[in-house]
């Protein structure tokens, strides 16, 4: 495999005219001079005003090294102490050259140019624009060390550097744990997915979307999100969280984009809205299912253009912020059904990740009930603990089928909060369990069934929550019936079999269709149900 190096021209290094600069180190030169290292093609590439000493240079290393074939490439700058031109420059070519990396090995020179060129090098090499390694050169002191020096090869690949992988690796690890607030979980896809969100955060500003379960821990994870890029100084505004199933009608637009006095009645005030407040900051839309079609068309706009106009003004705010988004709900189903709009889903849909609920990390549960006790602690300030019998029986509980956990990691939280006020010197004891057992059972009486499961999964739990037990039994039938029907059509004669009879004609599968509307519901959800 031949070893090419791509190096820049050093304009004073590498100058001399007289027979005495053979006596001194000149690196372009040193590096074709080295015992155990064969350069079999040198990239010199260097500005038009220096294309003397370029000739110069070219006939010494064929004197000292004949078998470097040397290439000349011309870069002029205006300024070589320009970054943003000089990067462009050696990125552009870069793109050109027709690297062969099965052929070939390269080598960036970091001796010569510029610190700004060097420090391009650097950056176009770790890119893997340049598909190698880095060398170095300096001199050697001393009346006997060698005219040529010595070099060293610098790997990227931090692997092959144990001490430097390890402590990468700590620091990695420090912003996963990060993430997930300090506790250690058993789930291997669950540590995985917080491994992922910490590269992504740490290397894009994207929108990030959350899925899952209400309680299964978005906001929380959202905001140690932005505390971690906070903490890299890769934010400077301020966190901002909007639970969008609290705005309605004009209140919306208001409380997102902000108004100016006067735009509607009562606004006797400018408002500058919680988009200009994330201003340089993080932005949480947390349910964002729920805003309406227009609110979404704004958002879309703020995300590509970091424009958008307050209600009443004909003047645009701007506001730079990332965005994170939240949902328990199937925002693709809902951009069938056309409740949410296409674009935005695209938009939203670069970086997604669901966040799985607790039914689903029992062998998480454990040491989440420690982390809760924590948290007791340093709010109440009392230490608080299980006795052995009770810990165990609580977590037999906690991971066995018959607890429902609807509430996810909020409902463990408020458990061992109201364990922890009750306990009696610092110590939870089987009787406090007992009690908080009974109170759990009560509370998840008949929701934990597949009737509840199905409709949770169809609705979300705040949704459900918001419909009355009467017309949940209802839709839950209804369910049933269209998922073991082969048509709409075929659903609606056994619903209204009774019903149909009176009329002189029916159809039976437009009703049902009015039905499923009123729960924004639609056949196609179901038949894949």
């Amino acid at each position: 495999m031949k070893t090419v190096v791509l190096s820049f021209l050093g304009t004073q290094l590498d100058a001399g005219r007289a027979p005495d600069r053979w006596n001194r180190w000149r690196p372009t030169i040193g590096l074709c001079q080295q015992d155990d290292l064969l350069i079999d093609r040198l990239e010199l590439i260097h500005d038009s005003r220096h294309a003397k000493l370029a000739d110069r240079v070219e006939e010494d290393i064929a004197a000292v090294s004949p078998q470097t074939e040397v290439r000349r490439h011309i870069l002029d700058f205006a300024d070589p102490w320009d970054f943003e031109e000089v990067y462009g420059a050696m990125l552009d070519f870069a793109d050109c050259y027709p690297f062969d990396p099965d052929q070939e090995s390269y080598l960036s020179n970091l001796t010569t140019g510029t610190h700004v060129a060097q420090i391009c090098w650097f950056l176009l090499t770790e890119a893997r624009y340049v598909p190698g390694k880095l060398i170095q050169l300096s001199p050697l002191r001393g009346r006997a060390a060698p005219i040529a020096g010595h070099y060293q090869i610098i790997d990227l690949d931090l692997s092959r550097y144990d001490p430097i992988a390890r402590r990468f690796a700590a620091e990695r690890l420090e912003g996963t744990s990060f993430l997930k607030s300090g506790i250690v979980t058993k789930s291997a896809a669950f540590n995985d997915m917080i491994g992922q969100i910490e590269k992504v955060v740490i290397r894009s500003s994207a929108p990030v979307l959350l899925l899952g379960p209400t309680g299964a821990g978005k906001s929380q994870l959202a905001r140690r999100i932005y505390e971690l890029k906070k903490a890299r100084h890769q934010i400077e505004g301020d966190f901002v969280e909007v639970n969008c199933a609290t705005l309605r009608g004009d209140n919306a637009m208001s409380a997102l984009f902000g108004h100016k006095r006067g735009a509607f009645t009562g606004a006797v005030a400018d408002r500058p809205g919680l988009l200009r407040a994330a201003h340089k900051g993080l932005l949480l839309l947390d349910e964002i299912g729920e805003l309406g079609l227009d609110e979404q068309a704004m958002i879309l706009r703020a995300i590509e253009d970091k424009r958008f106009l307050p209600v009443g003004s004909d003047k645009e705010a701007t506001s730079d912020f990332q965005l994170i988004a939240g949902t328990n709900r199937d925002l693709r189903q809902a951009a069938r059904r056309g409740s949410f709009r296409d674009d935005l889903l695209a938009r939203l849909d670069l970086w997604t990740y669901e966040l799985p609920g607790l039914r689903d990390r029992r062998e998480d549960i454990a040491a989440n009930v420690e982390y809760e006790l924590q948290k007791f602690a340093a709010t109440s300030g009392e230490r608080i603990s299980f006795n052995k019998e009770a810990l165990r029986r609580y977590l037999a509980f906690a991971t066995g089928g018959e607890a429902v956990w609807l509430g996810n990691f909020r409902d463990l939280g408020a458990s061992i909060t109201r364990m922890a006020t009750l306990a009696d010197s610092g110590r939870i004891d089987e009787g406090i369990v007992e009690i908080e057992i009974r109170r759990l059972q009560r509370a998840w009486a008949g929701k934990g069934d597949g009737e509840r499961d199905a409709l949770v999964g169809l609705l979300g739990f705040e949704r459900l929550e918001q419909i009355d037990l009467f017309d949940r039994t209802q839709l839950a039938t209804v369910i049933e019936v269209c998922r073991r029907s082969r048509s709409l059509s075929e659903a609606g004669r056994e619903l209204f079999a009774v019903s149909r009879l009176a009329k002189r004609s029916s159809n039976d599968a437009d009703r049902l269709k009015k039905y499923l509307a009123r729960f924004d519901l639609s056949w196609s959800d179901l038949a894949q149900g």
